[in-house]
């Protein structure tokens, strides 16, 4: 995922709720309160958890209460680290840690650090697969998948692609799809054979970043450049293509309400609605921050959370803008 990580020094915590007046859309979402925390060092993926909020910042993983923003802990030496993704049934986490190639596993009740695995080149997204009982890491470096076993907790394939990986989700059925940022495809990956099944064109969208997937209507949602497009699971073709705000980093997937939330790092998160698995309609843009490119759901109570912080202006031509150390922080967005 599009990153903006930067050394980071262990981090010092202070939260505080900030609530917004901000009008609220045709979807009733709006900013709620912002959890603050105190310290320098980058970001890029969010996830959430039992009620905890697992944020990735530089070397290490917050970890949140979801909600107060009280300090809960954190998963240390996760250097580089992207991603975060979770085995409840063997009481474990995952991070995959771009800039030591490898994954941390840790104890979901502890948060104590179990063992380091290594993988490919500068892993990215990660991601559990129940179906299969395999942990997946996207190695953005290397362009392959590093596929390892949940319970050996060895790698057993890896599998190339014909591009740089962003995000995969799974049909609970032994298929993964993966977004392809510089070639705008989708590929289809079987991981009982551990191959490419399938690569489809993600045309119109460009540089397809965040994915997300609707298993009763076989619907896949990729953030593309100002473009969300909506993707048939069984086949590829493109069913939709939605305008959203710019830079879209993230994708999420409401199944009771049926929204599709993009999280734009022009400082919006677009939501839009799946009337159907062939009707979709853009309901809303919430106001968020500049910055809040990533995203995760709280699927039980249906509020948004998204890491930003203010950043530098008059940044380099050409280059992201770095922040200003200390304004880190979570956004929730709630209905």
């Amino acid at each position: 995922m599009k990153n903006l990580f930067c050394h980071a020094i262990a981090c010092l915590f202070s939260f505080c709720f900030i609530y917004s007046a901000s009008a609220q859309g045709q979807s009733g979402y709006k900013l709620s309160k912002t959890f603050k925390i105190a310290s320098s060092g980058g970001w890029d993926y969010i996830a959430v958890w039992s009620g905890k909020v697992y944020v990735s910042h530089g070397t290490q993983v917050n970890i949140l209460d979801a909600k107060t923003g009280d300090s809960l802990g954190y998963i240390p030496n996760t250097t580089g680290v992207h991603g975060i993704a979770f085995n409840e049934s063997a009481g474990k986490g995952y991070t995959s840690n771009g800039r030591i190639n490898n994954i941390t596993v840790f104890d979901l009740k502890t948060n104590q650090v179990l063992k380091q695995i290594a993988v490919g080149e500068n892993p990215d997204a990660i991601m559990y697969d129940k179906s299969t009982n395999k942990i997946i890491t996207c190695n953005g470096r290397s362009h392959d998948l590093s596929i390892v076993d949940a319970t050996s907790e060895t790698v057993t394939s890896t599998i190339p692609l014909e591009g740089k990986p962003e995000t995969a989700v799974s049909d609970g059925m032994g298929k993964i799809f993966v977004n392809i940022e510089d070639k705008n495809k989708i590929a289809v990956v079987d991981l009982k054979s551990n191959k490419v099944i399938n690569s489809w064109s993600t045309a119109p969208g460009e540089s397809p970043t965040g994915l997300a997937i609707d298993l009763k209507t076989n619907r896949l949602f990729a953030g593309c450049e100002k473009m969300l497009i909506v993707v048939d699971a069984t086949n590829g073709k493109v069913v939709d293509k939605l305008a959203i705000a710019d830079g879209c980093d993230g994708v999420a997937f409401d199944n009771e309400l049926k929204y599709v939330f993009a999280s734009c790092g022009e400082g919006k998160l677009t939501v839009i609605h799946e009337v159907s698995g062939d009707e979709f309609k853009v309901v809303d843009n919430v106001p968020t921050k500049r910055s809040a490119r990533t995203i995760a759901l709280d699927e039980q109570t249906h509020d948004v959370f998204l890491p930003a912080a203010d950043m530098q202006p008059n940044p380099v031509a050409g280059q992201r803008p770095n922040m200003i150390p200390g304004t880190f922080q979570v956004i929730v967005v709630s209905k």
